[in-house]
């Protein structure tokens, strides 16, 4: 071999390295891309009012958390499936079912890979109208906020993710000073506090806010909140609470909004206990229809719903200090705005507009908190309850 063909092939075996180096370099990337876009590939979970001819159930579609874009997947057959919960592994989507006095919560396995929900077991609630459900971060207890029965039912969940039949039914009593809207206890929805410690719930008839203290129950039928472990805390007179928030920052505050008083209630809270510091307008026109509230993932923004006039969704931001709301906008909505969630990296904004049959995207503006209409809806009757789920 020559000296010129020896460093010809020396330096062809080294690029060749190099090339080789270069595309696994590249492959890590593309790798690193694809890991980054399916953690924003999610799955949408829509509750509905149904009728015949309108909406049938639950539906799913496939959610772009990077452009806003969706795709209707499936749907799951079920009697006005109002609010939803996924477990904490999403495996299981936990929907009331609010049918009058018929008031039922059903189970559903949630399969990932084809995009399919199926239905394993169904239970009475025993009081009526459920209209909140929601599950512990163990994957352990469910309880429904039932508005028509003035109660809370609760039960256990099986290795299968099936519900036991009702554990425990605990009854209100109470009104408020609206004639109309609170002649008698409603319920309205029902959480834990970031730390699992507490169960809180609203009751929109009487005014008040309930805490309980969970119970560790090491045996299966013994439930985990318990009327003797309650704690009843009064709102100002007239709020009607519908929803409330935790900040995101371990839960330091907790944010209530009143329904009939288009209010925000801004607490301190620590161990459970709330302290009252705040109260600012969210409806500023009485339309007496606030519905839902929710911080944005990053914490510096508060947005509340307002429903039957001047429909939007009012913006606050959150002072990093104090937890205190200054309001910096009022976005308008299609009619009836419902429920509405944030995708998990903040990016958007969806919103369920009960009577104009559509959930609007908006984007938000990660500097001044304000929405943009990306004008990409999603089309279908009487949407009132959306959730995210990830993507395998």
């Amino acid at each position: 071999m020559t000296i010129v063909t020896l460093v010809a092939s020396l330096f062809i075996s080294c690029n060749g390295k190099r090339a080789d180096a270069r595309k696994s370099n590249d492959q890590l990337a593309a790798a690193d891309s694809s890991a980054v876009v399916s953690h924003d590939m999610l799955y949408l979970a829509v509750g509905t009012y149904t009728s015949e001819e309108g909406s049938r159930g639950i539906y799913l579609y496939h959610f772009d958390a990077l452009t806003g874009k969706s795709d209707s997947v499936s749907m799951a057959e079920v009697t006005n499936p109002s609010y939803l919960a996924f477990s904490p592994d999403e495996q299981v989507l936990y929907a009331v079912g609010e049918n009058g006095e018929q008031g039922a919560v059903h189970a559903f396995s949630f399969d990932k890979a084809k995009g399919t929900l199926k239905k394993i077991n169904t239970q009475e609630t025993k009081g009526s109208g459920p209209c909140y459900v929601t599950i512990d971060a163990k994957g352990r207890n469910v309880h429904t906020a039932n508005y028509g029965g003035g109660s809370i039912s609760s039960f256990q969940v099986n290795d299968d993710g099936s519900l036991s039949p009702l554990l425990s039914l605990i009854q209100f009593s109470g009104s408020g000073p609206d004639s109309s809207r609170q002649r008698q206890p409603h319920l309205h929805s029902v959480a834990y506090s970031p730390d699992g410690l507490s169960l809180f719930a609203t009751d929109l008839g009487s005014d008040k806010l309930y805490r309980f203290n969970v119970q560790d129950t090491p045996f299966r039928g013994q439930p985990v909140i318990q009327e003797s472990n309650m704690t009843a805390i009064e709102t100002p007179a007239g709020t009607g609470p519908r929803h409330f928030a935790f900040h995101p920052d371990g839960g330091r505050y907790l944010y209530l909004l009143g329904e009939l008083s288009g209010e925000v209630v801004v607490y301190d809270h620590h161990n459970g206990e709330l302290t009252e510091k705040q109260v600012i307008k969210a409806d500023t026109v009485g339309a007496r229809g606030s519905a839902d509230i929710h911080v944005s993932p990053d914490g510096r923004y508060l947005y509340a719903s307002n429903r039957l006039q001047a429909d939007g969704i009012a913006i606050f931001a959150i002072d990093p200090d104090e937890g205190t709301l200054t309001k910096v906008g009022y976005q308008p909505t299609a009619t009836h705005p419902r429920n509405f969630v944030f995708t998990p990296n903040g990016k958007y904004l969806l919103v369920a507009s009960r009577d104009e049959n559509r959930i609007q995207v908006f984007s938000v503006d990660e500097v001044s908190g304000l929405l943009n209409d990306t004008k990409q809806d999603i089309l279908l009757s009487k949407p009132v309850c959306l959730k995210f789920a990830k993507r395998n």
